[in-house]
């Protein structure tokens, strides 16, 4: 490493040990060569490496000019990874993305919308699946739990920010309560397939007959626990307040070309902000 890139590095450091939030963008990790090497056991253990991944470039490639003026939120992006659409492709391709909270409070999901739709310079995303913030052990999500959550996501449907909206992990029960209450009714349903094999008869027989389309997935409950995203942070940074740090949300998304089914970009976007103690 060359004088010039660890004077880069040590600034970077210095940046994020004064910041009090980071935005954190991937780009476009499908042409990732390490990631395809290592091959990640999990979709937590993907987004992990993709953090550090991130932070590591981004450190190094630091502008002098951002050390004259830290900002309290840093904006940690790889231009050159971004693959971002333009208007004449834009209707050959689908944009979807699944929302994780990390935060009972409800208004990152418009902010985390927008920063999507930025980073990919579109004007809407084709859909958005949610997952709520997990809950404490013993608890059970409920209608009351969900309807601040979706209550976002409809305001943004009205706004033309996102076409359709879907959910993950519902029973029949909650998805038929959440189907009859809503404005914007859900388009989707995703289904852990880990805790059921297969697809309840009473869950698929609803979906049917409100053309809910059902979707697998293999998601954890909390896509990187606080302590993973730390841990990013220590081997990255090497931020020695890194236990400060917490991730408000995570956003994933895939662009896909609609005429191949093939995946044209894929990448995450991750808020974290940090609590003095």
């Amino acid at each position: 490493m060359s004088g010039c890139e660890m004077m880069q590095m040590e600034g970077g450091k210095q940046l994020f040990a004064q910041a009090s939030a980071v935005s954190i963008h991937t780009g476009n990790i499908v042409n990732w060569s390490r990631l395809k090497k290592k091959c990640p056991t999990s979709p937590s253990e993907e987004l992990q490496d993709c953090i550090r991944e991130t932070l590591e470039k981004w450190c190094s490639q630091v502008s002098p000019e951002l050390l004259k003026e830290p900002p309290a939120t840093l904006e940690c992006t790889i231009t050159q990874d971004v693959d971002s659409i333009s208007p004449e492709e834009r209707e050959e391709l689908k944009v979807s993305a699944k929302l994780f909270l990390s935060d009972p409070d409800s208004s990152g999901i418009k902010d985390a919308v927008k920063k999507a739709c930025s980073a990919l310079s579109v004007s809407q995303l084709d859909s958005v699946i949610i997952a709520p913030p997990p809950l404490e052990d013993g608890a059970s999500l409920s209608l009351s739990h969900l309807q601040p959550y979706w209550e976002e996501l409809e305001t943004l449907v009205q706004s033309q920010s996102i076409v359709a909206i879907g959910t993950s992990d519902l029973d029949k029960v909650l998805l038929e309560q959440l189907y009859q209450w809503a404005q914007v009714k859900p388009s989707s349903n995703q289904v852990n397939l880990a805790s059921c094999c297969v697809m309840p008869p009473e869950l698929t027989a609803y979906a049917k007959e409100y053309d809910i389309q059902l979707l697998t997935h293999s998601d954890p409950k909390e896509l990187i626990p606080m302590l993973s995203f730390q841990e990013a942070v220590i081997a990255s940074v090497q931020d020695n307040l890194a236990y400060e740090w917490i991730t408000k949300w995570v956003l994933r998304y895939s662009v896909i070309v609609k005429s191949r089914g093939i995946i044209k970009s894929k990448g995450y976007l991750v808020y974290a902000k940090r609590i003095r103690y």
